[in-house]
């Protein structure tokens, strides 16, 4: 069989990688579920005609067929094509109508699962890749603080990982749609649009765009322009936007409903996020779903990645013509995240396996003891595995050095026949018993930490 090659856009992490990977998921999984979010799962396939619903193009969409058909079936003619899940919005949506009459709302889940979409590989952008999502979902109505609370919960998850600092970027779609309506735009989603590209293609063409799609004179589209310029920390921030309103003689209802949104879930975040999440009246989210809050997070010194963490608030996440779910919720881009880290050595691990101890065989009629010792550690819930081999104890404390195992154990090695356990990366040693012996705590599972510059 010739040498396999990799597949592009399908990552395959090396042992410390998929360590680092799990832990970070360990650790949002921890902050989730102190908030009182609960765990979902899934399946991977949804109806095709479900996933292209929310407007995504079928290349993006890998389809499922077999290479061998059941007599007489034809799943396409039938109209029950199936593909893979884009995101776990499309899943969630399903699952939520399906068993509305078994959940209690509102609704607090998280969801770690790969995802696949038939894009064009590229730095940061996968065909097949892990999200991490939290959203709350409410029965026909959704109170505003859950707008609050959403991006919190996942600013200080993200905050407590090991990764270059957050800064989460906040607007209201309310304020952008009524600055837009007042200044007389009726298409506020193709200024929306417009607006959303911002940082890619700059102001001037942003104002072609305004002109040209969304019917916008000069006055509209620079006034639209100055709107995307407002940035800050606190609401003050409302304050600034109310000062450009009368400056161009908007009127809005809705804008004010959404500046008073806006400096709430500020005056929240001043608590214990300040500087961490800022309201940046340029994020548009230019999909039509969204309905108030919109959220985009960024690594501070990578930008050029792009958001890591987006989501916001929609008022029908589902409905099935009786009852209407609207939702509130944020997806991490978990392998666009940890590619970064990875490609620049952003974090490092203590080691790449889970296993604390190596107990030594000193030979082969010996491996019975030498297990009953690595059982006796593993019942208490210490990592241990035995030596694959009965080699001179110099190799097999070589063998634990290349695994990264920072203990060796050995059996009735003392001179008074006791075991006895060995630091290998300060050569100490002392008598030990596998019944009450303990590793220090920063020994006892692999660790990730950030990069020391």
């Amino acid at each position: 069989m010739a040498r396999p090659k990799a597949l592009s856009g399908f990552p395959e992490w090396l042992p410390a990688q998929r360590v680092i990977e799990q832990q970070l998921m360990s650790q949002l999984q921890q902050v989730f579920e102190l908030h009182g979010y609960v765990p979902l799962e899934t399946r991977a396939v949804e109806p095709l005609e479900h996933l292209l619903a929310k407007g995504e193009t079928s290349k993006e969409v890998y389809l499922l067929s077999r290479l061998q058909d059941d007599e007489g079936a034809n799943s396409e003619a039938d109209g029950n094509q199936l593909g893979l899940h884009f995101d776990l919005t499309v899943p969630l949506a399903r699952y939520v109508l399906e068993n509305a009459g078994k959940l209690q709302f509102p609704f607090k889940r998280y969801q770690m699962q790969k995802v696949w979409r038939g894009e064009r590989p590229q730095d940061g952008r996968f065909r097949e890749f892990y999200q991490v999502d939290i959203d709350v979902i409410g029965a026909d109505t959704l109170p505003y603080h859950f707008e609050v609370e959403v991006p919190l919960v996942m600013a200080r998850a993200l905050a407590k990982l090991p990764i270059p600092p957050i800064r989460m970027r906040i607007n209201n779609r309310k304020v952008a749609e009524g600055f837009y309506g007042g200044l007389g735009l009726s298409d506020t989603q193709e200024v929306l649009r417009s607006i959303d590209k911002l940082a890619k293609i700059g102001a001037d063409a942003v104002v072609d765009l305004l002109k040209a799609n969304a019917g916008a004179d000069d006055r509209q589209a620079r006034a639209c322009l100055e709107l995307a310029q407002i940035t800050g920390e606190t609401s003050q921030v409302a304050d600034d936007v109310r000062a450009l309103a009368a400056k161009y003689d908007v009127e809005s209802q809705l804008l004010e409903t959404g500046l008073t949104e806006l400096a709430q879930l500020l005056d929240a975040a001043q608590d214990d996020l300040a500087g961490i999440v800022i309201a940046d009246l340029s994020v548009a989210r230019g999909l039509d779903y969204y309905t108030g809050s919109v959220y985009e997070t960024e690594l501070v010194g990578h930008e050029d990645l792009g958001s890591i963490c987006s989501g916001g608030r929609y008022d029908e996440l589902a409905s099935d013509g009786k009852n209407t779910y609207p939702g509130v919720g944020m997806s991490i881009g978990l392998s666009r995240l940890i590619s970064r880290l990875f490609r620049q050595e952003l974090v490092t691990v203590t080691r790449a396996t889970p296993t604390a101890v190596l107990v030594a065989v000193g030979s082969e009629d010996e491996r019975a003891a030498s297990n009953r010792v690595a059982n006796q550690l593993r019942e208490r819930g210490i990592a241990a595995e035995t030596s694959p081999n009965s080699a001179k104890f110099g190799r097999q404390i070589r063998y634990a050095d290349r695994r990264g195992i920072p203990f060796v154990w050995f059996v009735s090695a003392g001179e008074d026949g006791s075991d006895q356990v060995k630091d290998i990366r300060s050569g100490d040693q002392a008598a030990a018993d596998a019944s009450t012996w303990e590793p220090p705590a920063e020994d006892l599972a692999p660790r990730i930490e950030a990069a020391q510059d």
